[in-house]
């Protein structure tokens, strides 16, 4: 049986799902969630932090028992962290977004297949995917794949 496709999910990703400005991002956010059924589904605590810290507590609580499934990778490892910090000193993230570093490290320290992300800021761009990937491969890591729900 072929190995299921590792997936791990921002929490731009499950913010979209409920989002009532964006009704497109919204229904491909839901096409998306249907298709990624069949995959192994990451997130991480940091993903948990940020959607605690939204401040409606009824969409908190949808946020959270949509993610409740989902394996929860720690962010609290020297890897990830040197990793993250990597990213921001080859000016590929900046400073001040190190948690958008922080998912990109988690993700590839763990050997995840994909990223999916609506943060296309930071992370789905094609400038950041090919120097994250650089990085990757200079320190030893395997290439991630940046995507959004639209391409999966």
């Amino acid at each position: 049986m072929p190995q299921k496709l590792k997936v791990y999910l921002d929490t731009s990703v499950p913010n979209a799902y409920f989002d009532q400005k964006d009704k497109t991002r919204k229904q491909i956010t839901r096409d998306f969630w249907l298709k990624i059924r069949r995959s192994q589904i990451f997130i991480s605590d940091l993903v948990i932090k940020e959607i605690s810290a939204t401040n409606n507590k009824k969409l908190r609580n949808k946020l959270l028992r949509l993610v409740k499934e989902f394996k929860i990778l720690s962010t609290v490892d020297r890897k990830i962290t040197k990793l993250a910090k990597e990213y921001v000193r080859r000016k590929i993230i900046p400073a001040k977004y190190l948690e958008d570093a922080i998912h990109i490290g988690v993700a590839t320290v763990n050997h995840i297949d994909v990223l999916v992300s609506w943060n296309f800021e930071h992370i789905v761009k094609l400038k950041t995917k090919k120097e994250v990937n650089t990085t990757n491969l200079s320190l030893g890591y395997d290439e991630l794949e940046i995507i959004e729900p639209a391409v999966f």
